[in-house]
């Protein structure tokens, strides 16, 4: 993914809001994921977003396909599809650094590290400004680290 200038904030909220809405009203791999080897359901309990995320991991560590399923807000729907759209075809080392990044963004005061070139994501930066929002723009990147973990239990945003 190359890097994604931006000009001045108003550029980046209306990034945030085109891609928001395109993702939310076509979400890229919602379906199910037929052949999976690692799943993870999230729940957002504040906003009532609920998913399962399926992958489908190689014997290289490749996410080969992934795939998502359930309900929610715009912004947990566009963020679970854009998570699916940036994490594929890479490896699980590279998705975690994916997660670390994008959720520090989004949660540290002072804006997180940014450990991979995050492109068209830094548009999700924009719920920043709706602290309610964080854990509806996060919910399915949280799932992604339980699926790639193998943790029984429902990822939910109200963990770290």
């Amino acid at each position: 993914m190359s890097a994604v200038a931006f000009e001045n904030n108003d550029e980046l909220r209306e990034l945030y809001r085109e891609l928001i809405l395109d993702h939310a009203k076509s979400p890229r791999h919602f379906g199910k994921l037929e052949e999976m080897t690692h799943q993870a359901q999230g729940i957002n309990p504040l906003c009532g977003d609920k998913l399962t995320l399926s992958l489908a991991i190689d014997g290289t560590r490749v996410i080969r396909d992934i795939a998502f399923e359930g309900s929610g807000c715009a912004i947990s729907v566009a963020s679970a599809s854009l998570l699916t759209e940036t994490v594929v075809g890479k490896p699980v080392d590279t998705a975690l650094d994916y997660f670390s990044t994008l959720t520090s963004k989004l949660t540290d005061a002072d804006g997180g590290t940014e450990n991979v070139d995050l492109g068209k994501l830094r548009a999700l930066e924009g719920v920043r400004e709706f602290p309610s929002r964080v854990k509806c723009a996060t919910l399915a990147w949280h799932a992604l680290r339980s699926a790639i973990n193998e943790h029984p239990e429902p990822a939910s945003t109200e963990q770290d």
